[in-house]
């Protein structure tokens, strides 16, 4: 038997119009649980639909997105009605949904919201026990999968950011059973050791089941009592997991960890280059302020003839001495004669200037004898002339 070969293409195109000529396929109603939704920027949505033993994939064009009274999420469970196509280019079968009508949440979604609640009520997301990340970390702890793009996407970030940095890397399980235990263990460990100066908690995108490790109580309290403060990035820029909301920040994805952990030594180069020439350009601005400053102050006549100030004070303050001299002179003459003036009234007044025209004073016991009855025979007198005194005795 001689069987020509085909094309890959005209297969999947074989298959594809197997597929479409199947009626039932082309309406179905399909019941099952969200996963790995993603909102395109197109409106398009891209989902998995699984249940207990299968998955599908899923499509719902803007076209028909738009006309949903809710936004489909990861767990939620849903029906779809739709149509079962190949997509030629891939290989691959999905349903191209033409409606979706919400069912009920999922199991894991479920205890997801209301782990997150209790958390949340307690302060565990709470801004005020955010740590800073340090600016330039010595040490960067990863915790992630020792295989895998995401320890390679953090070392080639990192190292290209700051080549000194050192990535210490802790392997966890990052999925499946006991993945939880593991993860918060050696968030204790790398604390009790101070291994690292800043901690990334990563893994790549999945579904909620395998994201479920980051979404487990015993990894958010063990993030929330690390003295070291921690980076998450779990999954995809859409993904959220309870570990990103308790962390001190939140990355999108394992790259941008690294960007946010490592400082781009070029670009602070670069920084301190464009600082450099900024303090030198105000430096130089302010040594030509000051320089002209100087010269305005010393074009100043009291910097160009210092002591002509003080000569002219000098010379006011002769003058003021001067007049002071004059005022106390003049003063003097007239207080003089006005003295002089009055000792001629006194001496005029005085009883010794009649003394000088012959006459004096009786004085007994020291008194002035104003009366001749005042005196008797043998009293003894003493009389006054204008040149001194003399004793007598009355007869």
């Amino acid at each position: 038997m001689n069987i020509e070969p085909i094309s890959v293409t005209d297969l999947n195109k074989y298959i594809k119009d197997k597929v479409s000529a199947d009626e039932y396929l082309n309406n179905v109603l399909v019941k099952g649980e969200i996963s790995n939704f993603k909102h395109h920027y197109t409106g398009h949505l891209y989902f998995t639909l699984k249940d207990d033993n299968s998955l599908i994939k899923c499509i719902m064009f803007k076209s028909f997105a738009q006309n949903l009274k809710f936004m489909p999420k990861d767990g939620m469970k849903i029906m779809v009605f739709g149509t079962v196509s190949v997509f030629e280019r891939d290989g691959v079968y999905q349903i191209y949904c033409k409606a979706m009508q919400e069912e009920g949440m999922g199991s894991l979604y479920k205890a997801y919201e209301e782990l997150k609640q209790k958390l949340e009520q307690e302060g565990l997301f709470s801004e005020q026990y955010k740590k800073k990340i340090p600016f330039m970390p010595h040490v960067v702890g990863v915790l992630t999968s020792q295989t895998g793009s995401v320890i390679r996407d953090i070392i080639n970030v990192s190292t290209r950011r700051n080549p000194n940095v050192y990535i210490r890397l802790f392997p966890v399980p990052v999925q499946g059973e006991g993945a939880g235990e593991k993860i918060a263990e050696a968030i204790s460990f790398m604390n009790e050791k101070k291994l690292a100066d800043v901690l990334i908690i990563a893994r790549g995108g999945g579904s909620l089941e395998d994201l479920w490790p980051f979404n487990e109580e015993i990894v958010a309290r063990a993030i929330f009592a690390s003295q070291i403060p921690v980076i998450s990035a779990v999954g995809h820029e859409t993904d959220f997991s309870i570990s990103d909301f308790v962390a001190d920040l939140r990355a999108p994805t394992p790259s941008a960890a690294a960007e946010l952990a490592v400082a781009d030594t070029t670009e602070l180069r670069k920084k301190l280059i464009v600082y450099q020439t900024r303090y030198k350009l105000a430096l130089k601005k302010k040594v030509e302020l000051m320089r002209l400053q100087y010269e305005k102050c010393m074009a100043r006549r009291v910097f160009k003839e210092p002591l002509q100030e003080i000569h002219e004070k000098s010379i006011r303050l002769d003058m003021l001495i001067k007049n002071m001299q004059n005022h106390i002179i003049s003063k003097y003459k007239d207080s003089k004669n006005e003295m002089l003036q009055l000792i001629s009234k006194l001496d005029t007044l005085s009883p010794l200037k009649t003394l000088t025209r012959g006459y004096t004073i009786t004085q007994k016991d020291s008194k002035i004898v104003k009366s001749a009855k005042e005196l008797v025979k043998n009293d003894e007198i003493e009389l006054r002339f204008v040149d001194g005194n003399q004793k007598a005795k009355v007869i």
